[in-house]
């Protein structure tokens, strides 16, 4: 029995060093093929959303196939439409980003020399030499680049959606026929697909909302290319914490250095976007969610940092739903159960509203464990 229990204690360090090694060699090699994950990952995501369209056509009585064409035509289309709206409003932004420039720098020199009229050891002519307006031919090829890559991406995600879609017809029949039992595996699996689907349904309409509000908050603000910030306000809602404030900071800042502008309505716009992020993100999308599809702050945080730098830019989008994702994998397999209750934002302790030294009930124990 001594034996035994020594053997057994021994294995513990083993196993966590080899799972340790493991999660490194993981993690080394999803950022190495980042430039292939990020594709397949956004196609798969935007698939399970579209999922939800398919089915409930389905049970209007149309066909799975046509259901699938039939949202893949309308969701193409709209996609479409915002596209070139997008594309126009951002060639307007290009063409209007010298004057931009201009009057930033301008009001930057200003700030510099009100800064050194108060007494403060400022000189403005050395610090506006760090921060000189450069001719956009320097940076334009990279952007470009950047675009034409873009379009190719995006061309890549939209086949991966429908081979996905199309694939998933025929996918319980697969596993049946792949697995000897296959009633078990079919069940935890349509338990995690359904979570996800909530999970990303709910997410997308908390985005889109988002994008909206702040859409019209720029309208009715005056502020310039307002769709462009409606649609940057809904992508940047997908990354926690730090993403309203990065939306925020563009039509903020356009509206402080613009002509029909000030300190008074850039200060108002400012406010109108940390009541929407507040409102919808504290408030609503708690409650249209639930706890249990929630994460700790930390660990928001730290998914943000970590699938930013394995991934980049895609990765901080799509952080807290990855995070979201492992989470509802791990809760969905008794095994794994613990780390997901680590994971989440857990519950405050019944214990403390009691009295000190009572015992909680059998109904509160079982609601703390």
């Amino acid at each position: 029995m001594l034996r035994r229990n020594s053997d057994s204690n021994y294995s513990y360090p083993l196993t966590l060093t080899l799972a340790l090694a493991a999660l490194v060699i993981i993690i080394a090699g999803i950022r190495a093929g980042a430039d292939l994950i990020v594709p397949l990952l956004l196609a798969l995501f935007i698939a399970v959303i579209c999922t939800a369209p398919v089915n409930w056509l389905h049970r209007w009585g149309v066909s799975l196939r046509l259901a699938v064409l039939i949202t893949l035509l309308v969701i193409g289309g709209f996609l479409s439409l915002v596209g070139l709206l997008v594309v126009n409003s951002f060639s307007t932004f290009i063409q209007a980003l010298p004057g931009i420039e201009s009057r930033l720098y301008e009001r930057y020199l200003d700030l510099l020399d009100s800064m050194a009229s108060m007494g403060l050891a400022i000189d403005p002519d050395l610090l506006a030499g760090l921060v000189e307006v450069e001719d956009g031919s320097a940076w334009l090829p990279t952007l470009l680049g950047g675009l034409g890559n873009l379009f190719v991406q995006s061309v890549l995600i939209a086949l991966l959606v429908i081979f996905m879609l199309y694939e998933t017809l025929n996918f319980r029949a697969k596993v049946s026929l792949a697995l000897d039992d296959p009633a078990p595996s079919l069940q935890r699996f349509e338990e995690f697909s359904q979570t996800l689907k909530r999970y990303l349904a709910v997410k997308t309409v908390i985005s889109l909302v988002t994008g909206v509000l702040a859409w019209l908050a720029c309208v009715v603000m005056g502020v310039d290319f307002p769709l462009l910030w409606g649609v940057l306000a809904f992508a940047l809602n997908y990354i926690p914490n730090i993403g309203s404030a990065l939306a925020a900071f563009p039509p903020v800042l356009l509206l402080l250095v613009s002509q029909h502008g000030g300190v008074a309505d850039a200060f108002m716009l400012a406010m109108a976007y940390l009541v929407i992020n507040f409102t919808l993100g504290n408030l609503v999308e708690p409650r249209m969610m639930g706890r249990a599809l929630g994460l700790s702050t930390l660990v928001a945080f730290l998914s943000l940092v970590v699938w930013g730098w394995m991934l980049g830019v895609v990765g901080m989008l799509l952080s807290v739903v990855l995070t979201m994702t492992l989470k509802i994998a791990l809760d969905s397999h008794p095994e794994t159960r613990w780390i997901a209750y680590l994971l989440g934002p857990g519950k405050e302790p019944v214990v403390a509203a009691k009295g000190f030294g009572e015992e909680p009930s059998v109904s509160e124990r079982d609601e703390i464990t």
